[in-house]
């Protein structure tokens, strides 16, 4: 069998170069990969996110907007442009990866300066990848209970009503097995894990289409799906942009750190194909997923339901009716999120403190270290209402946007599409100043301010127009961190 050609587009730093960045002190994981070293073709990209999507956290994010008015065909339109703006994300800043084959935590270093990336790395692999971590996991939990009851009566009686910090014993004991699970496949290893999103997340996506068709017959046909509307207010183009700007927010981590997959990509063309497909495919599943179980569950419970609860979904995934159904389809959600934990969140953290602190930390430990943290910091608080939750998609879209702002003006038009290997991997502690600055304050200093201005709001709850902004974190920071750094490095060039 005939080796497969390799892209020309693809950057091959040599043997030689790489084996002196191992020399310097840095792990394997965080050295570039070489082009023959690649595994993802275009179907890792294709299904990588199939499965995760499909996740109870991002159903909950959802539901959210019905309780702000959206009808049916509202939440559709949002969660498709939504799909757009994620993919195309997922596809341009995933491009100096794909070509260089360097993960985002080096990559950072280009745009913030070697001690400067701390700052971004931080934000994506500890705050981000802890907090969703959490989230994610405390979701998946509350769903678990919904099996362990069907499967043991009586399992929500456990422990007589009694909670761990707020956290019920019987919810517990299930995000303590949803834990074990998610740690445990992400210790499977990075070869592991693409075989089973390979295989598990068509699996996912194929239950999922099942409920879906029993879903609609339970609400009566498509015409009453599409029907459904939970709250009768008024929806302004700013209310329909701020839950694209949540939903976007949800799946902003991978966007930041989108390098962390396409870095295996075996062409340029491979993600820039899979990618799309993939997500959008996806993303119309996941519509069709949000509004057929609400008008489900709105038939079986004659609408009396809390539209403002996160929980409510489960109630909607019970209102399919058939205990069999439910239970693979609770399962299959929750294969999806544990995928997004390992792929999303550990991942990341794994990476991006190994790249920080090479002597102290592995993928593996950095990794256990994220989803032990995202324990403590008693995940389950930030569910308790669908405000706390939007709050806390502004606050992570206030940091992601900026950072992938910058990001992009960096490569796209300060870099003219290179990076600088050598800067990147310069041995500095070993007293090497290398090419790049210790810290880029345009960069830093833009990330911080894009931070202060989208989250003001927060505090000014007068000022309607910083409340808007806080509303849209995700694409003011956006915005802010690519114009922004567009405009100081096309200055600093006229100024040289």
């Amino acid at each position: 069998m005939s080796a497969t050609p390799i892209d020309p587009a693809l950057v091959d730093p040599g043997a030689e170069r790489v084996a002196e960045y191992a020399r310097r002190g840095y792990a394997d994981d965080v050295l570039p990969i070489r082009p023959q070293e690649r595994t993802w073709r275009t179907t890792q990209f294709l299904t990588v996110w199939m499965g995760p999507i499909h996740n109870i956290l991002s159903y909950f994010t959802v539901v959210g907007f019905f309780a702000l008015g959206l009808s049916a065909w509202q939440v559709v339109a949002a969660i498709m442009t939504s799909a757009v703006i994620v993919s195309l994300g997922y596809v341009l800043n995933g491009q100096a990866a794909a070509k260089y084959g360097v993960p985002f935590a080096m990559q950072l270093r280009e745009a913030f300066g070697h001690k400067g990336a701390l700052l971004p790395t931080w934000i994506r692999g500890i705050i981000a990848g802890v907090v969703f971590f959490g989230l994610t996991t405390v979701s998946s939990a509350k769903a678990f209970d919904v099996v362990f009851t069907t499967i043991f009566p009586g399992f929500m009686d456990i422990g007589g009503g009694g909670d761990i910090f707020g956290l019920p014993i019987p919810t517990a004991i299930s995000y303590l097995v949803t834990w074990v699970i998610t740690v445990a496949l992400f210790l499977g290893g990075q070869k592991f894990l693409g075989r089973f999103s390979t295989w598990a997340n068509p699996a996912v996506f194929v239950l999922v289409v099942i409920a879906v068709v029993l879903a609609v017959v339970n609400a009566g046909g498509f015409g009453e799906v599409f029907a459904f509307q939970a709250a009768h207010t008024a929806v302004t183009p700013l209310i329909f942009i701020s839950c694209v700007s949540a939903l976007v927010s949800n799946w902003a981590g991978p966007i930041v750190n989108t390098g962390d997959y396409t870095r295996n990509a075996t062409s340029m063309k491979a993600p820039a194909i899979g990618f799309p497909i993939g997500v959008i495919g996806s993303y119309i599943l996941f519509a069709l997923v949000t509004v057929s179980f609400m008008a489900s569950l709105q038939v079986a419970t004659r609408g009396e339901f809390d539209i403002s609860s996160p929980g409510v979904f489960v109630q909607a995934i019970n209102s399919i009716g058939n205990p069999f159904v439910v239970v693979l389809l609770i399962l299959a959600m929750n294969v999806g999120a544990i995928a997004f934990c390992v792929f999303g969140n550990m991942l990341p953290a794994g990476l991006q403190l190994t790249a920080q602190l090479p002597k102290v930390f592995t993928v593996r430990r950095a990794a256990v270290l994220s989803a032990v943290l995202g324990t403590l910091m008693l995940p389950w608080v930030f569910l308790e209402n669908t405000d706390v939750l939007f709050l806390f998609y502004s606050f992570i879209g206030s940091m992601f946007g900026p950072i992938a702002g910058i990001m992009l003006a960096s490569y796209f038009i300060e870099g003219r599409k290179t990076l600088d290997l050598d800067g990147i991997y310069a041995d500095y502690k070993g007293g090497q100043k290398g090419s790049l600055p210790a810290y880029n304050w345009r960069a830093v200093g833009l990330l911080i301010v894009s931070f202060v201005i989208t989250m003001a709001g927060t505090v000014l709850k007068d000022v309607e127009v910083l409340v808007q902004i806080k509303n849209l974190a995700f694409f003011a920071g956006l915005f802010i961190g690519f114009v922004g750094y567009a405009l100081l490095t096309l200055a600093a060039r006229r100024r040289a």
